[in-house]
């Protein structure tokens, strides 16, 4: 696999033809309509193993690396008639190796919401491990309303996916730190939850059960710890799995609601894996910036590793991008649109999508009669430096927030 970078005059058929590559199985694998311009600025993943490419003038290994979407190293190693990297010339031929032979079976957990389009689940499902249901929103009795999931978890199963049960401690309002604050302080309501969830999880064939408690009350750090421990012992006793998912710290006394009672040590502990959300830097009611930017994330990455084993960690992917009117007004939120709507939406009010380094994320600004707009969201290129993330750190793999927009580049 090759990610090729759409310059002006690009087609699909001399992308393909410069590739040596087949023009139909690139169509399909980025699910592209023959139709319809390519924009500048956009990936194309080009399923192909490897390929020569021919020193232009100003061109370096770095340069050529970059372009091509592989690492300086490979590059070189691919080329050992090359005797010093930092000198090469005018119509050298260089190899270029696929990539992405670095990357190692991982583990993969998709959360799913519950209206997700079947045909979009079942082109996903034989990528995943496991497949996060969500959610089952508990009350702070213990209780909880049935949910219409047996659909999905019996078309994981027919994928030997592994299918999780997901509590939140949602009401109407959003995530409620009211809420859970009840329902963990109380021994009563607790077992009450203890005993329903397992009669759901053996009832309806679920493998798992995943937390996502958020925003708890920093004082409820201890009874939270205690929670996540006693469903631990439980869920393994009756041969059941616990995942639970974390807010994005990068130390321990990180203020904030949303990170105080989340312990990364207790639930390495306890946990048979750990999600981190490792997303929402750019958010709905938030400022312009890219959702998933690489440097925070590391530093996530660099704290849990030090408090959890890493091989217990899916890092948390996003799965979609937004859409800021500029200037940005607090309290105005962004519109949310798929990584391929971001791709129409620059075709459409023609312009060229750029690539931040810093951050690892593609992005483009545009104008309508009243504002200026920017969009932050994925592509290739920001996919796969997160993923080398994983090898990187030794992770047991990815989580994605959610599944239920198909994006074919990102498989």
């Amino acid at each position: 696999m090759i990610i090729h970078v759409v310059s002006q005059g690009d087609t699909l058929y001399n992308i393909a033809n410069k590739y040596n590559a087949s023009l139909e199985k690139m169509i399909e694998i980025n699910e592209l309509d023959r139709n319809e311009s390519l924009v500048v600025g956009q990936t194309i993943v080009v399923p192909t193993d490897n390929f020569t490419y021919q020193v232009q003038s100003g061109d370096t290994l770095y340069s050529i690396a970059k372009r091509f979407g592989v690492s300086l190293d490979s590059l070189i190693n691919s080329n050992p008639q090359i005797q010093d990297p930092s000198r090469i010339y005018i119509g050298d031929v260089i190899n270029i190796i696929d990539s992405n032979r670095k990357l190692r079976d991982i583990e993969v957990n998709g959360y799913a919401l519950i209206g997700i389009n079947m045909e979009v689940l079942r082109k996903t499902l034989p990528n995943l491990t496991y497949l996060s249901i969500f959610s089952y929103q508990v009350n702070a009795d213990g209780t909880y309303e049935d949910i219409n999931d047996q659909a999905l978890i019996d078309e994981a199963r027919k994928y030997n996916v592994a299918p999780l049960m997901v509590i939140t401690n949602i009401d109407e309002n959003g995530f409620s730190s009211e809420l859970a604050s009840e329902l963990l302080n109380s021994e009563v309501n607790k077992a009450r939850l203890y005993e329903k969830i397992l009669t759901t999880l053996r009832d309806k064939g679920y493998y798992g059960l995943n937390v996502d408690f958020e925003y708890l009350f920093p004082r409820d750090r201890e009874v939270y710890n205690q929670f996540i421990k006693e469903l631990s012992e439980a869920l393994t006793l009756n041969g059941f799995i616990l995942t639970t998912a974390l807010a994005p710290k990068n130390r321990i006394d990180q203020q904030g609601l949303l990170y105080e009672a989340h312990d990364y040590a207790w639930h390495g502990r306890y946990a048979d894996r750990v999600i981190l959300m490792t997303y929402e830097w750019g958010y709905l009611y938030g400022e312009p910036q890219a959702v998933s930017p690489i440097n925070p994330i590391r530093e996530v990455l660099n704290f849990a590793s030090t408090q959890m084993p890493s091989d217990k960690i899916l890092m948390g992917m996003s799965n979609y991008g937004y859409d800021w009117s500029l200037p940005f007004v607090q309290g105005t939120p962004a519109q949310t649109l798929s990584n391929l709507g971001a791709v129409d939406l620059a075709r459409r009010v023609g312009s060229f999508i750029q690539f931040d380094e810093q951050t690892k994320s593609p992005y483009f600004t545009y104008y309508t009669p009243t504002n200026k707009h920017i969009v932050w969201f994925d592509d290739a290129r920001s996919y796969y430096a997160r993923l080398m993330l994983v090898n990187e750190y030794n992770l047991a793999g990815v989580s994605y927030w959610t599944i239920n927009q198909y994006y074919p580049q990102n498989w």
